[in-house]
């Protein structure tokens, strides 16, 4: 069946197990904090999350999580070795996912040094509500029997038998995870309506908490932009043209946890591709999303969760507002389904592999059909959902046919007596008072008042108003007669909804047995949303070929052809693009240049870049291919972290050593002025060293730095390349070109000459100028010897990295033997320039 979860497309068998009905009692302890944990369309934000997280630890540094959506009706299951003592990880997951509650067992069991999860909570997430369960609530056994009930049919394939061992904490986790979710809400979930995913995290591109607020994922650093009048945007918000929430929701949690899986990749940009070259394709797709409604993917908690009743008999109450919220449902999933026709039209002659899957798993299903039909037999083929308040009041009111229920049809015939009361109301009003304006409004939260244009009044107000509040150009206001009509309007509406519940009981029975098919359905309307309202939209807003299609190889470099900042050239029109090479021969670049010559956008760039490539998304640049990369580590900045009491020092040595113990060789690491933080001797001697650690590991590192002795790693390691941001001196002045090139160019005294910019005296600047010229003499002239020493070692190394890369290459025969052919005369000619003789 297809799988659809934060964009994969997959295709796999299934396995399904019993859902227990075994209690498990248990002790909560909860902080002070009140939270709602309102599954469903009664949490009316949208974009907040709605995550219930589960967290268990053992004296292995082994961390099981279980992550809820209560929005979604989804379960996540992670389960990792903690590597960091400052459980960085989890960090990144809680940063990840945004909980609400967080659930924790009393105990401590963390490794020696380490702080445990329950202590972690209350230190780092005082905010966020902490659940304390009993340990005997965190049963693996029970946690595994729960999931394989629980899971969907389609589109989950679990294979329990094969993860169950490797899994047991994040199973203990969600045995406890549930059993909270369905005492605290009074409700039963639904066998096979989860959609459960194993290891949701560690599939995906890890971006810990840090890099994410470096990189500007998220959230800008500023508001604004230096000398514009522009907010500054950060990568989410460039891309958020998305129209749901769910949408919204898939995107932001894609850029935080990008794709691993090239297949994946490919079919979404596949997809885009079609999109791109297929106008019709794209605005027919772009048409029929909009016929269905935002809140669709929100629609299915109330089908996945059952309330039990016997809650409901010893509280006494029955919520309107539940109800109200049940039928707007049954509304919403009527217009979907009513939208599927167009969608199947549009997605009939669709040649990618991801909307042709799309079409075959939805559009050819015939159990939405079915569905649609059960809906038909209840509910009125004239009502459809409506975003007005009174409009969506009144359609909720009438949406089950007339005749099925009496009490029915007289609570609606009340509701139509007082709504036509309260309008004749208004008439009368605007001939006794000469108020020809006279509006009658409706929201929510007060019902119907009155809005009267401030122009229309003469003198005072009559003293039949009351509740009078300015608003703009207009006064709103009420009457006793009128707050007395919106009360027996209100109560007839409660009536409705109450009497309209009890005729939908059984068909929300019915359409929780093909619950699964609907949690397919809303996936994809996700995912659609996000591929086209967001990626195909932003690239067709931009002049053509300025985005390309990235490309992928298991081990060749990451190369980028005159790459470009996806935030800044949006507000830049002349941004400077510059290009990128990483392989395995040459795995290290140092970038030089003086402050404000574009060293930090560089690097920011280069990771965005990789990170839209890995969500399937078209990158800013003439031509790229990358290997996937699995984790993306930054260190920029310099900021005092007075919560942990940490200098800036701390902060950056913190830092690297979170990336010196966690990263891979299939890593991305960018480092801005690491060491500038401490004295000149050793935050040279700490940069190179780390320069040395990340050579040895393989990784792909950009360094960005000010310390012209780091250049020097060029001479000893033939991997090191040095690369230089141009600018010329005019003057006294920098003019900043923001063009990458080869080599290390010296600039001599920039420093200096941006301190008179500032406005330095002058005196003072020309004593430093004098110091430094001693101080740089001897260096320069050691450097050059360095460099005529081994030129023929760095050229022999550029031969052999150019012959890797062709290893790697896609292009045919020819191409390849006519490459090495334009290789041997470059270097030949080369050659006897520096007196050496290099055979090719």
């Amino acid at each position: 069946m297809l799988l659809i979860h934060s964009g994969r497309v997959e295709s796999r068998d299934y396995k399904t197990g019993a859902h227990s009905s075994s209690e498990c009692v248990f002790v909560v302890c909860v902080s002070s904090k009140k939270v709602n944990v309102r599954p469903g369309m009664e949490d009316d934000t949208g974009e907040r999350s709605s995550f219930v997280i589960g967290l268990i630890e053992n004296r292995a540094k082994e961390v099981g999580v279980a992550a809820f959506d209560l929005r979604s009706a989804s379960l996540h299951l992670s389960e990792y070795i903690e590597t960091s003592s400052s459980y960085q990880n989890t960090k990144t997951l809680l940063h990840f996912y945004d909980p609400i509650v967080i659930i924790v067992p009393p105990n401590k069991l963390a490794p020696d040094g380490m702080v445990g999860v329950s202590e972690l909570v209350d230190k780092f997430y005082s905010s966020i509500r902490k659940v304390t369960m009993v340990r005997g609530c965190f049963d693996d056994t029970r946690g595994a029997v729960l999931v394989k009930g629980l899971a969907a049919k389609e589109p989950s394939a679990l294979g329990l038998d094969t993860y169950y061992k490797q899994y047991y904490l994040c199973l203990a986790a969600a045995a406890a995870t549930i059993k909270w979710i369905e005492a605290e809400k009074g409700i039963i979930i639904m066998n096979h309506s989860l959609l459960v995913t194993f290891n949701g995290s560690f599939d995906h591109m890890n971006i810990d908490a840090t890099s994410v607020h470096n990189l500007e994922i998220i959230e800008p650093l500023h508001s604004t932009l230096l000398g514009t009048s522009n907010k500054k945007k950060s990568l989410f918000q460039t891309l958020k043209s998305t129209r749901t929430a769910g949408g919204t929701r898939l995107l932001r949690a894609n850029l935080l946890q990008p794709l691993k899986d090239t297949e994946t990749i490919k079919a979404r940009l596949d997809c885009l591709d079609e999109l791109m070259t297929n106008e019709q394709l794209f605005f027919g797709l772009s048409q029929a999303l909009r016929k269905f409604p935002k809140e669709t993917d929100r629609v299915l908690c109330h089908f996945c969760f059952k309330p039990k009743k016997v809650a409901n008999e010893v509280v006494g109450i029955h919520n309107a507002r539940k109800s109200q919220v049940l039928i707007s449902s049954i509304i919403i999933l009527k217009t979907a389904l009513d939208a599927l026709p167009l969608l199947s039209k549009v997605l009939k002659d669709a040649n990618s592999f991801l909307l042709g899957n799309i079409y075959k798993s939805v559009c050819e299903n015939d159990k939405y059909a079915s569905i649609r039909k059960r809906i038909g037999d209840v509910i009125d083929e004239d009502v459809l959902h409506a975003r007005v308040p009174f409009v969506a009041r009144t359609q909720q009111c009438f949406a089950v046919k007339a005749g099925i229920d009496g009490f029915l049809d007289i609570a609606r015939r009340s509701f139509c007596d007082t709504s036509e009361a309260i309008h004749n109301l208004a008439n009368k009003y605007r001939e006794d008072f000469k108020l020809p304006n006279l509006k009658i409004p409706f929201n929510n939260r007060h019902g119907f008042y009155f809005s009267i244009p401030q122009k229309d009044i003469q003198g005072k107000l009559p003293g039949k108003f009351i509740q009078v509040i300015k608003h703009g150009n207009s006064i709103h206001c009420s009457t006793l007669d009128l707050a007395s009509l919106n009360a027996r309007n209100k109560s007839a509406a409660k009536e409705c909804y109450l009497h309209t519940e009890l005729c939908l009981e059984a068909l929300m029975d019915a359409i929780r047995e093909d619950v699964s098919v609907l949690t397919l359905l809303a996936e994809i309307l996700c995912l659609l949303d996000m591929i086209v309202n967001s990626f195909a939209h932003m690239i067709s807003t931009k002049p053509v070929d300025r985005y390309t299609r990235p490309h992928f190889t298991e081990n060749g470099p990451l190369a980028i052809d005159a790459g470009r900042h996806p935030i800044l050239e949006s507000v830049h029109n002349d941004f400077v693009p510059n290009n990128i090479f990483l392989s395995e021969a040459s795995n290290m670049v140092i970038v030089r240049g003086p402050n404000m010559s574009g060293k930090s956008t560089y690097l920011q760039q280069i990771c965005l870049i990789v990170i839209l490539a890995q969500i399937g998304c078209y990158i800013p640049a003439r031509f790229a291919t990358l290997r996937v990369v699995d984790r993306v580590f930054t260190r920029m900045g310099t900021v005092d972290n007075l919560e942990s009491n940490s200098s800036t020092f701390m902060t950056e040595m913190k830092e690297t050593a979170f990336i010196l113990q966690n990263i891979s060789e299939r890593s991305l690491v960018v480092m801005d002025e690491l060491g500038r933080a401490t004295s000149s001797s050793d935050g040279l001697a700490i940069a190179w060293s780390c320069c040395e650690k990340l050579l040895a590991l393989k990784a792909y590192t950009i360094s960005a730095t000010h310390m012209e002795n780091l250049t020097a790693l060029a001479t000893m390691y033939p991997n090191v390349k040095i690369l230089h941001f141009d600018v010329e001196v005019r003057n006294n002045r920098l003019d900043f070109k923001f063009e990458l090139k080869d080599g290390s160019r010296h600039v001599p005294h920039y420093g200096l000459l941006l301190a008179g910019v500032a406005g330095l005296p002058s005196s003072v600047i020309e004593t430093a100028r004098k110091i430094t010229s001693r101080i740089t003499e001897k260096e320069v002239k050691r450097k050059e010897l360095n460099n005529e020493q081994y030129e023929g070692i760095q050229m022999t190394y550029r031969v052999a990295q150019r012959l890797i890369c062709l290893k790697y290459s896609s292009q045919d025969e020819d191409s390849i033997r006519q490459a090495l052919q334009h290789l041997k005369v470059c270097y030949a000619n080369a050659l006897p320039a520096h007196g050496k003789r290099l055979q090719c």
